[in-house]
This record gives structure tokens, sequence and C-alpha cells, in this order.
């Protein structure tokens, strides 16, 4: 899971397909979801489907481009905690250290700016609060333990909402989590189930959630007497762009944002599906806070206020990620199943 930034949770799995077993860099960074839920799939939410949008002609990834302002809520910030009222500030984790991945949160050209849809989200809602954003950068896994010890009041970094992370924290959902497939610009492909793949060579990262559900498909093409879907696995991003431009591959599935951003950027692939990280239901990203904190349900009427005005989805529309608008944010809604017990 879902830069993911977001990262895609690995797992065990089995494969049902020959290939070298490899990580998808950018992939493993985003972190979206956890374990998934049993391989005997329930009936699939259609929602846990998707199609494509337009995507935007380029991205502004210059220091000085503008960020979408909200609009301050008094009556929203008034239901804060009363030390964040009184700090005036929000302190938000971000993981977009390292350089981070885009869209999600990486740095400017100047090489030392943060931006990406998660930094605008972060001064979205710190706007609606009447509060400084204060983003600070760090890995993913920092990212829980500012958290846990206080460092942190809040992170808004691609983390998708699971049952076992709803243990010991608290969400507010503001986007889907979604994985896309990629294809050679110009392919007649459309992925929306399935029998879309049967027979076809599609890459995936080895031990992801990616892979998980291909699994998962390949297993009801069996059962409904199609081919399965080759699986196949590289060491990294460019392999797999490689082999989709010279036709070794007919798809690749990884993270929808870093998928947006390629297209958009290298103008080679063609977004022809998208699929829920938290396959067979919906999945969910959401500001993480502490549990009891008493913060989510303020963010989540910000980002419901934001929804409102049109604010929420200008930030969206930035990046590219409309697709991944929710209608309304949600606070510690149905999440990605805890794996099932062996």
């Amino acid at each position: 899971m879902t830069t993911s930034t977001s990262r895609t949770s690995r797992i065990p799995t089995r494969r049902t397909a020959l290939g070298a077993a490899g990580i998808i860099v950018a992939a493993a960074l985003l972190g979206a979801c956890a374990d998934p839920g049993p391989t005997a799939a329930p009936t699939v939410d259609p929602k846990a489907l998707g199609d494509s949008k337009v995507l935007p002609v380029s991205f502004d990834t210059s220091a000085s481009a503008t960020r979408v302002a909200g609009v301050a809520h008094p009556e929203i910030a008034a239901t804060l905690p009363a030390a964040v009222r009184a700090s005036g500030r929000l302190v938000i984790g971000s993981g977009g250290a390292g350089g981070g991945i885009p869209p999600l949160a990486f740095t400017a050209d100047d090489n030392k700016t943060p931006i990406g849809v998660e930094v605008d989200v972060a001064h979205l809602v710190a706007d609606v609060l009447g509060l400084q954003a204060d983003v600070q950068t760090t890995s993913w896994e920092n990212l829980f333990i500012g958290i846990d010890s206080g460092k942190y009041q809040v992170a808004i970094s691609n983390v998708g909402v699971s049952e076992e992370r709803k243990e010991k924290y608290d969400f507010a959902t503001y986007r889907l989590g979604l994985h896309a497939f990629e294809a050679k610009k110009g392919s007649a492909l459309v992925v929306r189930g399935p029998a879309d793949i049967s027979g076809k060579r599609v890459a995936v990262g080895s031990g992801t959630l990616q892979e998980a559900i291909l699994l998962r498909w390949n297993e009801a093409n069996e059962k409904a007497g199609r081919a399965p879907a080759e699986l196949v696995y590289y060491q990294g991003t460019t392999e797999y762009y490689l082999a989709l431009d010279s036709g070794r591959i007919d798809l690749y599935l990884g993270p929808n944002p870093t998928a947006t951003y390629h297209v958009v950027t290298a103008g080679k692939t063609q977004i022809v599906g998208t699929v829920s990280s938290s396959y067979p239901i919906p999945g969910k990203v959401g500001v993480l806070t502490k549990k009891g904190s008493g913060l989510a349900g303020p963010i989540s009427a910000a980002i419901n206020a934001a929804i409102a005005d049109g604010t929420y989805g200008k930030v969206l529309a930035r990046w590219g990620l409309t697709t991944e608008a929710v209608p309304a944010s949600e606070v510690n809604p149905a999440g990605l199943p805890k794996p099932a017990a062996k």
C-alpha cells in the first residue's frame, strides 16, 4: 500500500507465474495499505474498480507555484482540542524524505521546498482550521514513530485505512487508494476486472498488494475457465517501462499516483483501468492521528468544508488525481481487512 508519501505494503503471497522476483523501488515507498484480507474474495464493491479521468498536460514543480488556499471555518476550529487551538499550528509528518515520490510528496525544482498533493492537503486542512501548517518531512517508518511519540500531531502521507491500523490510530479520509494499469500509449486495452487480464503479460512488484490482487484475479479467471495472466517481475520501474515500450509486457500494475505522474511526464504510456488498493472493497487514504487525540473529527469536518467549497477538488486536479476524490470525508471507515487466520 493505499507512495503509498505512500507505501505499497509487502505481504507473503503465493506466486502463480514465472519471472524474476523483484522490488519496485518507487512502489515500495508507497504506503497506502496493510496486509490484504482472505484469498477468497467476497462480493466486489463496484467502487473498488474505477475509470481513468482526463489528466493535466503538465505539472508545475517550481517552488514558487501557487498553492490552493483553504477558507477558514472558525466553527470547525472551535472543535479542536484546546492545546492545538492555543498553539496556532498543526504539526504534520510527511513522508517526503529523500526527495520523495511525485506527485505525492516530493521536492520542488529548488531541491528543498516540499510540494505534492499530500503537502497541499496538509496546508488546506490547516487553512480551514485557522492553523499554521508545520510540514516536516521524514521517512515512512518515522511517521508512525512520530505520531506515537507526539512529535507529529498528524501524518498526511498516503496512509491507507486498515483495520489493523485503526486499533492504534484514528483516520479522517481524504482520498481513495487506487492502483493503476498502465499500457503502452495507443493501446486499446481496457481493464475493469479479471477477464480483461486473461492471457495477458502483466508486470507487477513482488510481494506487493498489487501482486495480491492479480493473484486473486487469476484465481477468478481459472475458476471461470479463462486463461490466467502471466505475472512478470523486474528489479525496478525503469525495467517495467522499457518492457512496456518494447511490447514484452501488455500491462504494468502500480500505484495510481505514480502512474499518473509517469503518464504525464514521460508521455509514452496511458492508464487503462484502476483498482482499489483494498480490493475487493474501496480503499481509502486518511489523515492519521493518535487514537483518541480528538483531531480526527475536526480534520474530517475541515476536509468536508473544502470539498463543499471546491478547494479540495482544485488540489486533486492540480496533481491529476481527480479519480481519487472522495464525495465526503469519513472518520474511521471500514478499511483493509486483517489477514485471515491460518
